[in-house]
This record gives C-alpha cells, sequence and structure tokens, in this order.
C-alpha cells in the first residue's frame, strides 16, 4: 500500500530531482511534489509517495532533521485532507473590513470627500 510523506523546512533550493536519491536510498519512490506558489516559487514543503508502508516508515526515521541542502528536512506521514461540507465557509480571518482590524473607508455621509451642497467635509 503507497504512503504519502510531508516534507517540510525544505531549501529553496530543493527540486524533486535533489530529494528523489535522498528518498530511494529507503524504497521506490512513486513520485514527489513540491508545492509551488503562484510564481513557481517553492513554499518550502512538499509530499513524496513512497511504495509500501515500511518504506515510508523507514524513511521518515531516516531523514527526519536530517541535512538537505541547507536545511534539516522534516519528514512525517501526511496526513489526508479533510473535505469541508458544501456550503460552510472558511473561518474569516479578518484583513479589510472585517475582524479588529477596522477597515472600509471614510465614514459619515460624505465618504470622507467634500459635499458640493454645502462645501463641508
Amino acid at each position: 500500500m503507497k504512503k504519502k510523506l510531508f516534507v517540510g523546512n525544505l531549501s529553496w533550493k530543493a527540486t524533486e530531482e535533489t530529494l528523489k536519491p535522498v528518498f530511494a536510498s529507503f524504497g521506490t519512490v512513486v513520485s514527489i511534489k513540491i508545492i509551488t506558489d503562484h510564481t513557481g516559487r517553492s513554499k518550502g514543503f512538499g509530499f513524496v509517495e513512497m511504495e509500501t508502508a515500511e518504506e515510508a516508515q523507514n524513511a521518515i526515521l531516516g531523514l527526519n532533521e536530517k541535512l538537505h541542502l541547507d536545511r534539516n528536512m522534516r519528514v512525517s506521514l501526511a496526513q489526508e485532507r479533510t473535505e469541508r461540507p458544501a456550503g460552510e465557509r472558511r473561518e474569516s480571518r479578518g484583513g479589510f473590513g472585517g475582524g479588529n482590524y477596522g477597515g472600509g473607508g471614510a465614514s459619515g455621509k460624505t465618504g470622507g470627500y467634500r459635499n458640493r451642497d454645502n462645501n463641508s467635509w
């Protein structure tokens, strides 16, 4: 049974090609995916799928907190993503116009602009 590993604290220099031989020394690597942002830059974590649970466990024991390029990797079993029920929204984090961060524009009827009718703010 294939097992997916979470690999965190990756070097910005890490690529799928540099990770493959590191994990292959513990067994068959089925796939490697480094997560990137919209510009293509690494977010510093990724996933490695190993052929068996035993190989995955050996990789965790052998590689967790081990140096790869210029950082100590954090390797653990990946947790299954839980789907939100339909219609359920993410918890608000505040931000513009919400939370404890203020927001919105100027207050009052004029919206912060000079009122032409009575020449006031």
